[in-house]
């Protein structure tokens, strides 16, 4: 060994001033890497809980999606129960009395009429005259009528919404266009 570099080793024991300062860098390295790592596993343990909860709520959405789809029916199956019962009592009377039957009827009309209203369906009755309305009526023909084009002439059929959604649109026949009105020519 030359003599310069047993200067710089030193003897066991001994402290050399300049390895003191570049010890204490590689344990400030060594310190920071630490505080590193344990913030790491600390972040890594928060998106690991954030995930799992993120999951647990996605299932539990999921899960009650399928119970209100699954469920949805029975509150407008129990409304419809006591109709069905009434119907069958109507079927089961062997009086022959036309009055009672239909006193009987109009009972249980108006018990459907009570589960529609509870089960927030309402009718699509147009008035004569009404616009026409394609997303709520169903134009079945088109005839000449003495009222302007394209309004209500006649309801074949009425229809139904729930919850402002359209279940059946009104089956209408509506006013035809006026043919001397636009202009046009009838065929020969």
């Amino acid at each position: 060994m030359s003599q310069t570099e047993q200067q710089s080793i030193p003897e066991p024991g001994q402290v050399d001033p300049m390895s003191n300062e570049q010890s204490s860098a590689p344990d400030a390295l060594e310190q920071a890497l630490k505080v590193a790592q344990d913030e790491l596993d600390a972040l890594k343990d928060q998106f690991l809980r954030a995930k799992a909860e993120a999951e647990n709520t996605r299932r539990r959405a999921e899960e009650e999606t399928a119970k209100a789809r699954k469920f949805a029916v029975e509150s407008m199956a129990q409304e419809l129960l006591p109709v069905k019962d009434s119907l069958e009592a109507a079927m089961a009377d062997e009086s022959g009395s036309i009055e009672a039957i239909k006193k009987g009827v109009d009972l249980t009309l108006s018990q459907l009429r009570g589960a529609f209203e509870r089960s927030r369906i309402q009718e699509i009755a147009p008035a004569v005259g009404d616009r026409f309305d394609p997303t709520r009526h169903q134009a079945i023909a088109s005839v000449p009528a003495q009222q302007p084009a394209n309004t209500i002439v006649s309801v074949l059929q009425k229809g139904y919404v729930i919850a402002e959604r359209t279940l059946r649109p009104a089956l209408v026949t509506v006013a035809a266009v006026d043919a001397a009105a636009t202009g046009d020519k009838p065929e020969a």
